[in-house]
């Protein structure tokens, strides 16, 4: 979406106008029935509409499944360094010094993708107010600050932290970090920038959904609005201003993530990649992450929702799935490289994807689907990566870099009671490295102001100290 200046709301008149343009001018059907607040409410949205663009994204709606395959049929595995292990001829020790090098020198940025509600958690306000700590229940958003600010302490420099909100998360997002007194992370260090959102189209008539009769049924329009949100709040050139050179992108699902790890930092740098993906081997051909692919000798991201079932079942002549790097969501970009495709015509490539979307009917009787109905429209950060000068892709650890919150208690993976067992063996795992005993079952959490790591905290742990209770280290 993109905001549309005007000095004056425009009159029922002047809006009936540009949508019937377009057809779509049903979204009027309950103007005389509104309070004025709901027509100025619902002015202002259809004002940020591009309905140009509305349309020639639902009259393509069905291409992109062709291109897919054709990149499916094509594709194959990419070549990756391995954290701890190194390659291409660069060992771990030196990707971590350039790393530190680079942390030490203040050219290295934090950009937090926050815009997701907590709604599939049974949580009705923004993800990274998730409360997650399997001991001090703290949320994912003071977790991660908590890691940023760790960071700037051992490097002795600040690492400013860049927070993309969406339209839904925002105001309280905002509010949720004064309060907070943004857990301790300097004023100056912090800037909350918001991301654009899109509406949902009914599936086949291609009209815009009114999820009440005065609101569109609007949505974030994907992690890869960051891009134009970077761009359009100025933030890229703040953090050209602060000498920022490289950023670290991660996700807010994700408590485990390694933020500004100096040896994923150091492997983008040494390499000269203008943007660097961490993956995970997939365990499942069906796995719900993006697809990183080696085609024609570059390097592109398949969604788990485009990538054809055939393809993601395809096996390599060992027996292991031909298509296995599974993007977390955590990437090194290299600043110009995203100031010269945000000034790239067009920008990111819209996704199509079928929804269960509520409506209202033109009776004004709101429905709630029980299979989809409608598309949404969204892009993908990845999709910058086929247009990288060079990209490449370092593989984790998923048990010490990936616990992504995503379902709700009764599912069998990605939950809140998975997360947490997840983080209590990786920290149990820290301490018993460091001389602690933990006893089975004993929930232990560490916090980032305590150790990064295992090494760190190895001088912050009496050797043969025994911990048999839940224990928080803060």
């Amino acid at each position: 979406m993109e905001a549309v200046t005007n000095s004056a709301a425009p009159s029922r008149e002047e809006l009936l106008g540009r949508l019937s343009a377009h057809g779509q001018q049903h979204l009027l059907a309950f103007w005389d029935s509104l309070a004025e607040h709901e027509r100025q409410s619902l002015a202002a949205e259809l004002c940020q509409i591009d309905f140009a663009l509305m349309e020639q994204l639902c009259q393509q709606r069905d291409s992109a499944g062709e291109e897919v395959r054709k990149l499916a049929d094509r594709a194959a595995s990419p070549p990756s360094f391995r954290l701890g292990h190194g390659g291409e001829g660069i060992a771990p020790q030196g990707a971590v010094r350039r790393g530190i090098e680079a942390l030490r020198d203040g050219q290295i940025g934090a950009v937090l993708v926050a815009g997701g509600q907590g709604t599939r958690l049974g949580f009705d306000h923004p993800k990274g107010m998730f409360p997650i700590g399997p001991v001090s229940n703290k949320t994912l958003f003071q977790i991660h600050v908590e890691k940023i600010i760790a960071t700037s302490r051992r490097y002795g420099v600040p690492v400013p932290l860049y927070l993309m909100t969406s339209p839904a998360t925002h105001d309280e997002t905002v509010a949720f970090f004064a309060r907070h007194q943004r857990f301790g992370l300097p004023d100056g260090d912090l800037r909350v920038f918001c991301q654009a959102a899109m509406p949902a189209v009914d599936a086949e008539s291609g009209r815009i959904l009114l999820d009440r009769p005065g609101h569109i049924a609007l949505s974030p329009d994907g992690h890869g609005g960051t891009l134009a949100a970077l761009n359009r709040s100025g933030a890229l050139g703040h953090a050209r201003d602060r000498g920022i050179r490289d950023f670290f992108y991660f996700q807010v699902d994700n408590p485990l993530v390694d933020v500004c790890g100096p040896e994923f930092l150091g492997y983008h740098l040494l390499c000269g990649a203008e943007m660097t993906t961490q993956v995970v081997r997939k365990q499942d051909p069906l796995e719900k992450v993006g697809n990183v692919v080696q085609v024609d000798g570059r390097l592109w991201v398949i969604e788990y929702s485009d990538l054809p079932e055939e393809a993601a079942r395809r096996r390599a002549a060992d027996g292991s799935l031909a298509i296995w790097a599974g993007s977390i969501g955590v990437h090194a970009f290299d600043l110009g490289f995203l100031e010269r495709m945000a000034r790239s015509a067009g920008g990111l490539p819209f996704h199509r994807a079928r929804k269960k979307v509520p409506f209202v009917d033109p009776t004004g009787r709101r429905i709630e689907p029980s299979t989809p109905n409608a598309i949404k429209f969204e892009r993908f950060i990845f999709d910058l990566m086929p247009s990288a000068a060079r990209a490449i892709v370092v593989e984790v650890d998923p048990a010490r870099h990936f616990a992504p919150l995503k379902n709700g208690p009764g599912e069998k993976k990605d939950t809140a009671a998975t997360v947490r067992a997840q983080m209590t063996h990786l920290h149990t795992e820290w301490l018993r490295r460091a001389g602690a005993e933990v006893a089975e079952g004993a929930a232990v959490e560490i916090s980032p102001l305590v150790a990064l790591d295992a090494e760190e905290l190895a001088g912050k742990i009496r050797a043969g100290a025994r911990i048999a209770e839940p224990t928080y280290f803060g």
